[in-house]
């Protein structure tokens, strides 16, 4: 009994060990090679996404750090292939949310104010994106070679950039003229007789004089001699006839400037005379013949008067603001010596106007206040392309209205037009005011 009980065990244990030793082989024969092949799919898919996820994230994005930040999900999806679906549904999510975050602040989408303004653009235009870098663009060196010519090593100083002194100080000829008043009709007669000893303003050693007269301050009112060709000498023997009471005959002005016409471009200003106090020149009464040195100068010196106004952009809206504030010693454009000044400003793109707002009139001053907003939707991808010319106008019932000066700002605008504009750009949505002078159209 004995020996068959312990024959019983010994048959039972081997028949454990057989099973265990077949349940080992069927595990390594079946499942592992399963499991493997299932990991290895769901590692090549995570592979494939990842992979197309980066590209598409890549091309989208120049920001390194997203870049950097999908690189690193990819390197967690190799190295870790067991990573739950949960974990991975979160990250992209998280990836896709930095994504747009980034888009909405490089790339702001378009608004539909936009439209009029993109539909205004010529056709040629190349739109490109807004830089607000402050550090100029690396030029790259041209390589030097021996015998080339370097034209900054031969520059001369030229005729037309002498000192303004030298220039200031140089005789520009003298010029004879009339003054008679009229007591009973109350007309000033201005009789222009010669010039002499004008410079030369062409290359054939002459000159193509004529002058023109203004009884300041009023400047609508204005007579021009004949031209005389190809002379230093002329003589023009003209008279010209100025309504104006006796009363005002002491705060009046004879202002003469004496022009070089040319055919094909502006005309070259030789110099100007004026003429304050006209009784001490004269006693009014007979024609009293004067002669006046002629001072040089490149344009009128008519002092037209400053404009001020601010400038503020909101780049997230594409929203330009121009609040005209106030202006002051305007030019006298009336015969009462005020004028009804308003303010004209026109948006203007590669030298054509896509739109114009103005102000409201101010009757007979000089020193008028607005305080007015004019707003223009520009896309801050245009704010390099685009400027804004600044005109105050006078008012006229009757007639065409005149314009007594301009300003004008942007990136292609001089001087203190452009000062101003860059300062706008460089801080945002913060309003910015200027004194501009203003010149002659």
């Amino acid at each position: 009994e004995l020996s068959v009980s312990l024959l019983a065990v010994i048959v039972i244990v081997c028949g454990l060990a057989l099973v265990a030793v077949f349940l080992f082989l069927f595990w390594k024969l079946c499942w592992v090679p399963w499991r493997n092949k299932a990991i290895s799919s769901n590692l090549a898919v995570l592979q494939s996404e990842a992979g197309c996820n980066k590209e598409n994230m890549a091309d989208k994005l120049k920001d390194t750090g997203a870049i950097s930040f999908l690189e690193a999900a990819v390197k967690i999806s190799h190295t870790s292939p067991d990573i739950p679906a949960e974990v991975q549904m979160s990250m992209k999510d998280h990836i896709m949310r930095r994504t747009r975050i980034q888009r909405q602040t490089t790339e702001p989408a378009s608004s539909t104010r936009h439209i009029s303004f993109k539909r205004h653009l010529p056709r040629q235009m190349h739109v490109s994106s807004m830089d607000y870098g402050m550090d100029p663009p690396a030029v790259a060196e041209q390589p030097t070679s021996i015998g080339r010519i370097k034209p900054e090593l031969y520059k001369q100083k030229s005729v037309d950039s002498e000192d303004p002194k030298k220039e200031a100080a140089k005789t520009c000829g003298k010029i004879n003229f009339t003054l008679k008043y009229d007591y009973e009709n109350e007309t000033l007669t201005v009789r222009i007789l010669r010039a002499f000893d004008l410079p030369a303003k062409d290359f054939c050693g002459s000159s193509d004089p004529y002058v023109k007269i203004y009884l300041l301050p009023d400047r609508k009112r204005k007579f021009q001699t004949r031209v005389h060709r190809k002379t230093l000498n002329p003589t023009f023997d003209e008279s010209f006839h100025f309504p104006v009471p006796h009363e005002e005959l002491v705060s009046r002005k004879l202002h003469l400037s004496v022009f070089d016409f040319d055919r094909f471009s502006r005309h070259d200003m030789i110099g100007e005379v004026i003429l304050e106090n006209l009784f001490e020149a004269s006693d009014l009464s007979r024609e009293t013949s004067i002669w006046k040195d002629i001072q040089y100068a490149t344009t009128e010196s008519v002092d037209l008067g400053e404009i001020m106004f601010s400038l503020c952009y909101l780049p997230t809206a594409g929203r330009l603001t121009l609040t005209v504030i106030k202006c002051r010693n305007l030019k006298a454009m009336d015969i009462t010596g005020y004028s009804d000044p308003y303010v004209k400003v026109s948006l203007l793109c590669d030298g054509r106007r896509l739109k114009k707002k103005k102000t409201t009139i101010k009757k007979n001053t000089l020193n008028p206040t607005y305080n007015e907003a004019i707003i223009f939707d520009i896309p801050p991808e245009n704010m390099d392309q685009v400027s804004l010319l600044i005109s105050v106008m006078d008012y006229d019932r009757v007639g065409h209205n005149e314009i007594i000066g301009v300003c004008r700002v942007g990136v292609n605008a001089e001087g203190l037009g452009r000062d101003h504009w860059n300062e706008m750009l460089a801080y945002p949505r913060k309003p910015i005011a200027h004194w501009h002078p203003l010149v002659e159209v």
